[in-house]
């Protein structure tokens, strides 16, 4: 196993950032998380492509779209034959000051792939008394400021849950810690709109494409009255939800989500980089 840090493979014992990097100073950074199955990732084009648009919104150098690629693969090749892993792509603005003031000796960008245990069947999820800013100015952006997630994820755990699910300002469902949120309503699929603040998701969109759906908005307070629903993410695909702050769903997957399972897995095959 080997971990590429700025253009060079290293050991993991030797694959070390700066202590003043921002990344950790600051949480100014950007990051992917891409599928690998058999050591081939999955849709690594519109991952890079988020990573580009994430980097712009926090005002950071445009990434090397090919040296990333090119890294991508040199690190699949040198890590082990995992049935599924996870490539996990970070992209910071680099070593600086102790304050938010940026320093200016260019990005740090590491990747590193780890195995992917396959998620549960179902999910049971929890809706958190924290909201999402859909006006923030991260709000769209993956990035590495991540301890809402971390407190979000914690919190639902110990009430039995395996996701975090957020509102926003505005009383609507947003998202989850690491996936999107799917709804099934007298029969129709939706899903929040870009405008709720929930993040891209690279599965959400193929979903839409290719197992239709449209985006709308839906009150936080009709969540738990939904037919069906189900979570999207790059490593659990699309992931029944079974109850909701345990409140049992009618079926998990019903036949809307079981339809969109099977589209999915068929078309994921199909095409590797969609």
């Amino acid at each position: 196993m080997k971990i590429w840090v700025n253009g060079v493979l290293r050991d993991p014992e030797d694959a070390r950032v700066s202590v003043l990097d921002h990344g950790m100073l600051v949480g100014d950074g950007v990051f992917e998380t891409v599928k690998a199955v058999r050591g081939e990732p999955f849709a690594l084009t519109r991952h890079l492509e988020r990573l580009a648009r994430s980097a712009a919104g926090l005002g950071l150098p445009e990434p090397d779209g090919d040296a990333l690629r090119e890294g991508v693969r040199e690190t699949l090749a040198a890590s082990p034959d995992w049935p599924l892993a996870r490539i996990r792509i970070t992209y910071t603005s680099g070593p600086g000051p102790l304050g938010s003031d940026r320093g200016h000796g260019g990005p740090t960008t590491t990747i590193i792939v780890a195995e992917q245990k396959p998620f549960p069947p179902t999910s049971d999820v929890c809706v958190v008394p924290w909201r999402r800013n859909e006006h923030g100015a991260l709000a769209g952006l993956k990035t590495t400021s991540y301890a809402e997630n971390v407190l979000a994820l914690a919190y639902a755990r110990k009430r039995g849950g395996g996701e975090a699910i957020f509102g926003n300002l505005a009383g609507n469902l947003c998202e989850g810690t690491g996936s999107n949120v799917f709804v099934v309503r007298e029969g129709r699929l939706t899903t929040p709109p870009l405008s709720a603040g929930c993040l891209a998701g690279v599965t959400r969109a193929l979903v839409l494409e290719w197992c239709g759906g449209e985006e709308e908005d839906l009150p936080l307070d009709d969540f738990t009255g939904v037919q069906e629903a189900f979570l999207t993410s790059t490593t659990r695909d699309v992931q029944p939800i079974r109850a909701i702050d345990g409140v049992e769903l009618p079926a998990a997957p019903g036949p809307v989500t079981a339809k969109a399972m099977e589209v999915f897995a068929a078309r994921s095959v199909e095409i590797t980089d969609p």
